[in-house]
């Protein structure tokens, strides 16, 4: 077994069966960290003294035939956004430099719950407020498949660091594709879970020790294979405490497909090209795996989206600044409060004014957003997925030296604005749809691809069962880059 690079699965069964102990394995990663780290500048934050005594502790529990969960012994890192117990926690904000919380983040408490032993924290930008990963306090990201280039945001370190092999497994967070992106820059898989299936508390932002349950806002796994999602999902999933009394949480997997044929998929790859297009050489990546599908039987179905692109990124900017700006200091938010009366529809003008927008905008925006819903329900009664873009480039080369309202991204001689560019991911995070991002085989330049495969509402495990189909049926998988 490589070490470097076997799956979260594959790791924890070898310290199950006696193969591998916990503390070689972190003894493993960590020498890995040191070795290859340094170019990367994916992991930020260290706690290898407490996590080689946890490692040291679930030895002894093995060996006593006992197990804390399915994650038992298993060293990993989330992101630097995700409240730590007794480590740093810093969001990538300076005023955060020195924070450290007294309690982990729900999530974080159940991954520890479930065996796993956190040794790190992976960079984010600040605030998760972008789609490099760069900051003041810990710098920049780097993508292993090309240090020149982004490895996305805001999960760019955890994505990183997953794909160089200096973790098997991350817990990262996406509220405009935070997740997604980064995965498909890196090569990786990553689930952006049902809104509400995994609880945000203790994740920053909102502020440090926040009880509030953000809308838009999941937190989820990145990994390298399909099967270590579905065993993160089931740890950290659930009600936060207070409603545990009254409910609980049920996610049907459906019955088993056994024939490839009764899967019906449909794609959206030439939609939206008006508002954003999709590059020559991502867009081949999409049709060749949909071309896969096909050849193995599957029902491929180009048609419609259920809500126009513009009209799904305009709710994401609706619903989601308006949480950004609730951080905004008295003075930026009077000044974008002034924009409420200057006429024209210019996309910046949008950004500015939601940043500010009073509770009767939002208000309507949400309803807007459950007629949305509503339109993305009645496609699923026909389709079990849907895929979709999820950049329309791959990975580009570091822009950090402008604020994001400047930056444009270059699509086959296009400039497209960044906030323009992340449409396909933000479209889809305010109807609440869980996502996976499958690697779908790097372009003729050697850069990684994504596709997003998009399932109904609370589908998240029948989602995961039909994506590994997907996967067996064109044939992908993980690939490392290389060393």
């Amino acid at each position: 077994m490589d070490l470097d690079y076997a799956t979260a699965t594959e790791l924890t069964g070898a310290i199950r069966d006696r193969a591998l102990s916990s503390r070689e394995l972190l003894g493993h990663v960590l020498a890995r960290v040191e070795q290859r780290n340094r170019g990367l500048n994916a992991i930020v934050a260290m706690d290898a003294d407490r996590a080689r005594a946890a490692a040291s502790a679930a030895d002894a529990a093995t060996a006593r035939g006992e197990a804390a969960g399915p994650l038992h012994g298993l060293p990993m890192t989330v992101k630097d956004v995700w409240e730590t117990e007794g480590l740093v926690t810093t969001a990538g904000a300076a005023e955060l430099k020195e924070y450290v919380p007294a309690a982990d983040a729900l999530a974080v408490g159940r991954l520890k719950a479930a065996g796993a032993i956190i040794f790190g924290k992976s960079n984010t930008p600040l605030y998760a407020g972008d789609f490099q990963t760069f900051n003041d306090v810990y710098g920049i990201t780097r993508n292993p498949w090309d240090v020149t280039r982004t490895a996305g945001g805001s999960s760019g370190g955890a994505a990183a660091a997953v794909a160089a092999g200096l973790t098997p497994l991350e817990l990262g967070s996406d509220i405009g594709g935070s997740i997604r992106n980064p995965a498909h820059y890196n090569g990786i898989y990553g689930l952006k879970p049902s809104w509400g299936v995994v609880p945000s508390r203790g994740h920053i932002p909102g502020p440090p020790g926040s009880l509030v349950e953000t809308d838009v806002n999941c937190g989820g796994p990145l990994a390298r294979s399909l099967e270590d999602l579905r065993t993160a999902l089931t740890v950290v999933a659930g009600p936060v405490p207070e409603d545990a009394a009254a409910w609980h949480l049920h996610l049907d997997p459906g019955p088993e497909i056994d024939n490839m044929t009764s899967v019906r998929v449909a794609t959206v790859f030439a939609e939206g090209s008006d508002l954003l297009p999709v590059a020559r050489d991502v867009r081949a990546s999409l049709d060749g795996f949909a071309s896969g599908l096909a050849g193995a039987g599957v029902q491929v179905d180009a048609v419609p989206l259920p809500v126009p692109l513009a009209d799904g990124l305009r709710s994401w900017q609706e619903l989601v600044l308006p949480i950004i700006g609730t951080g905004l200091s008295d003075q930026d938010f009077a000044a974008f409060a002034e924009l409420e009366a200057v006429p024209g529809d210019d996309p910046m003008l949008t950004v500015g004014r939601a940043l500010a927008s009073r509770y009767r905008s939002w208000a309507r925006a949400n309803a807007n957003r459950q007629r949305q819903r509503a339109a993305w329900a009645t496609l699923f009664q026909h389709y079990e997925v849907v895929l979709a873009p999820v950049m329309p480039t791959t990975a580009f080369p570091h822009d950090t030296d402008r604020p994001i309202t400047d930056r444009v991204l270059d699509i086959d001689g296009t400039a497209v604005p960044h906030l323009i560019a992340m449409a396909w991911c933000g479209a889809i995070g305010p109807v609440l749809l869980p996502v996976v991002t499958l690697p779908i085989g790097p372009t003729s330049a050697g850069l990684p691809v994504g596709i997003q495969v998009i399932g109904p509402y609370l589908s998240d495990l029948r989602l995961l069962q039909i994506a590994e189909l997907l996967e067996a049926a064109a044939g992908t998988a993980f690939t490392p880059p290389p060393d």
